[in-house]
């Protein structure tokens, strides 16, 4: 068993339905695709630096 599933048990459809919901609830339908964009792109990011780890950034 991994840690996710010994911490949260057994996630099952109806518990992602919920979180689903609850998503949609807290930011409306309009903003999710915003969010996921940020997400993907800070994702990205990550794998970008951990590709070429020496690479300095020089925006700062």
């Amino acid at each position: 068993m991994n840690f996710l599933s010994i911490f949260l048990g057994m996630v099952g459809p109806w518990q992602i339905v919920l979180i689903v919901v609850i998503v949609l609830l807290l930011f409306g339908g309009k903003k999710i695709p915003e969010l996921m964009r940020g997400l993907g792109s800070g994702v990205r990011e990550f794998k970008d630096a951990m590709k070429d780890p020496e690479k300095k950034d020089d925006t700062k």
